[in-house]
């Protein structure tokens, strides 16, 4: 098949020249996809599919970055939905895939194959969608936060105890960084961030493996804000936030997960007030239901993200926990008549 990649060194204005003139479009949630196929401990293993490269005697079933290896096609094709429903940029399948999340499964020896794999089977699904529409589309490379934090102590006994420091994210973060540069990814997403310190440590991976392969690509940071205070879980506003991330010029800066449209939108118009760069939105499809499910359907997150653009506050939406193709497709609809949020220029 043929590939559409852009050179890398090319991504950067092709995607400037894209945003100038419209909203872009993210994908929505791997996750509720993966949930939605039921999949089964032989499943993730790899006993139905493509055996697994690393094997281990650790439980898998719930381990989503294990199925790019073992599951590739079932992968793929929810990559070529989203794409075919809208999404300019598409993530990989690689929330969890570094060391530290890997270590509840066994896995960290798998690290470099989850990220380069779960890059070229996205590439390969974007590639089929360009085949039938001709439309660009980018690999981001998903960088999660871990299932640890460097700022907080996870203990209420010992205040000044750390499960995780700088280096071990650092370290962490670049192993999974070079795995999706070697798998072809366009642009880094470093997302869902909920300490920024965690963050800042991704952030330094991301130059650290720029310099040693001379490669610079663009780089997408969101936070997540946990709860109604505005804040992250480290405590900082939406303003703090941007300002202590602003020194790695990113693409983008925004805000995902954990909250619904309407939640999160005066934090999105506060971040939207202070950074000079793209504003991204890509919230869950409302407040989970106490079965943990999401209720809100396509119409209706598409209409509050749909007043985002007619608002001015956004630059690039799409959808985190709950939403699907069906939302991407209607939040691509609903933003369609809208133009982007001018960057301001800021001292």
């Amino acid at each position: 098949m043929k590939t559409f990649r852009l050179p890398r060194s090319d991504v950067f204005d092709a995607l400037h020249a894209q945003a100038r003139q419209r909203i872009l479009l993210l994908d929505g949630a791997m996750g509720t996809m993966i949930q939605a196929l039921k999949m089964s401990e032989e499943d993730y293993a790899g006993q139905t599919g493509t055996p697994c490269p690393h094997p281990t005697n650790h439980p898998q079933k719930g381990n989503n970055d294990l199925l790019s290896l073992t599951q590739p096609e079932a992968i793929e094709k929810i990559h070529f939905d989203f794409a075919m429903a809208g999404a300019d940029i598409v993530e990989t399948n690689t929330f969890s895939s570094t060391t530290i999340a890997q270590a509840d499964y066994g896995l960290e020896a798998a690290v470099h194959d989850l990220n380069e794999q779960a890059a070229r089977i996205a590439r390969r699904a974007l590639d089929r969608a360009t085949e039938i529409d001709g439309r660009p589309r980018y690999v981001a490379g998903a960088v999660g936060p871990t299932n640890r934090t460097a700022s907080l102590s996870p203990d209420v006994n010992d205040p000044g105890y750390r499960a995780v420091t700088f280096d071990d994210l650092r370290i962490a973060y670049g192993q999974q960084i070079k795995g999706l540069i070697a798998g072809g990814t366009d642009l880094i997403l470093i997302e869902t961030i909920f300490d920024t310190l965690n963050a800042k440590a991704a952030i330094f991976a991301c130059f650290e493996v720029f310099a040693e392969t001379g490669l610079r690509l663009p780089v997408m940071i969101s936070g997540t804000i946990t709860d109604a205070s505005g804040r992250t879980l480290s405590g900082q506003t939406p303003t703090a936030f941007w300002h202590s991330v602003r020194h790695a010029r990113p693409f983008s800066i925004g805000l995902n997960c954990a909250l619904g449209a309407s939640a999160m939108r005066p934090h999105v118009a506060e971040i939207g007030g202070v950074a000079d760069t793209l504003v991204c939105a890509y919230p869950n499809a409302g407040l989970p239901n106490a079965f943990g499910q999401y209720d809100e359907g396509p119409d209706e997150t598409a209409a509050q993200l749909g007043e985002f653009a007619s608002a001015g506050l956004v630059n690039m939406v799409g959808g985190c926990c709950g939403t699907t193709p069906d939302h991407i497709r209607a939040i691509a609809d609903a933003v369609a008549p809208h133009s982007p949020r001018k960057v301001p220029s800021h001292d």
